[in-house]
């Protein structure tokens, strides 16, 4: 996998996208002998690892805010019912 190109598009990847290449580069890892080339592809891996890292934590923190806007509004709605 040539680094160039695995950098030109790897921000714009979805979670499941940027999953299916960590795994074909472990297939590739596990299958290749040549130490240059398992070293390059190692150090894309981690760069693909880190940016998963990234977007499930920026996913995780969206879920979160809407959740908490969610219950929010939630009690907002059930303490008017009590005012009423």
């Amino acid at each position: 996998m040539n680094e160039k190109n695995l950098l030109d598009d790897i921000e714009s990847k979805s979670l499941n996208e940027l999953t299916d290449l960590a795994n074909k580069i472990i297939k590739d890892l596990e299958s290749e002998n040549n130490q240059e080339i398992q070293s390059e592809e190692f150090a894309n891996l981690i760069k693909i690892n880190k940016l998963i890292e990234k977007k499930f934590q920026l996913n995780f923190k969206e879920i979160s805010d809407k959740s908490n806007l969610k219950i929010k509004e939630i009690k907002l709605n059930k303490d008017a019912k009590k005012t009423k």
